[in-house]
Parts: C-alpha cells; sequence; structure tokens
C-alpha cells in the first residue's frame, strides 16, 4: 500500500478544460469551510492562482484563434518564398 503524502499547499498546474473544472470544485469547497489549517489556505490561494493563470492563458488562446480566422486565404510556409 502507498503512503498518502501530507499536502504542502501547492497545487499542480491546470492543463485542460477538466482540470480547471476540478479545481474550481475543490476552491469553492475550501472556500466555505471554516476550519481551514495554513496547509489550506496557502492550497486555496495557488489554487486561485492557478485558475488566473489558465483563464489567461484561455483568453490568449482565443485571441489568437480570432486572429487565424480573420484571414481567409492561402497560409504561406517560410519554404514557400525559396527560389529553386
Amino acid at each position: 500500500m502507498t503512503k498518502r503524502r501530507r499536502p504542502n499547499g501547492r497545487a499542480r498546474p491546470i492543463r485542460t478544460q477538466r482540470d480547471y473544472e476540478s479545481a474550481s470544485t475543490v476552491a469553492k469547497q475550501l472556500s466555505v469551510r471554516s476550519d481551514r489549517d495554513s496547509a489550506a489556505e496557502l492550497r486555496l490561494q495557488s489554487l486561485l492562482q492557478e485558475l488566473d493563470q489558465f483563464d489567461d492563458s484561455q483568453e490568449d488562446a482565443d485571441s489568437d484563434a480570432a486572429g487565424d480566422e480573420d484571414y481567409l486565404g492561402p497560409h504561406r510556409r517560410w519554404s514557400d518564398d525559396s527560389d529553386n
């Protein structure tokens, strides 16, 4: 049987929408608990930071994708310009 490690107050990076939803649920549960210890408080703060970073990265990805959709012409590669 594996030993369960004690929480260190850090949250793992959020990479997918599923991770985001799970982290959001945990953050809500931690925020309503009145008997939080210092490790739980650190974990909550870490989760909130990771949620913010994921939101920012999603907004950046959405704005980048919107810029690509504006141009409907052919997409050229660097190799198209070579003179052979």
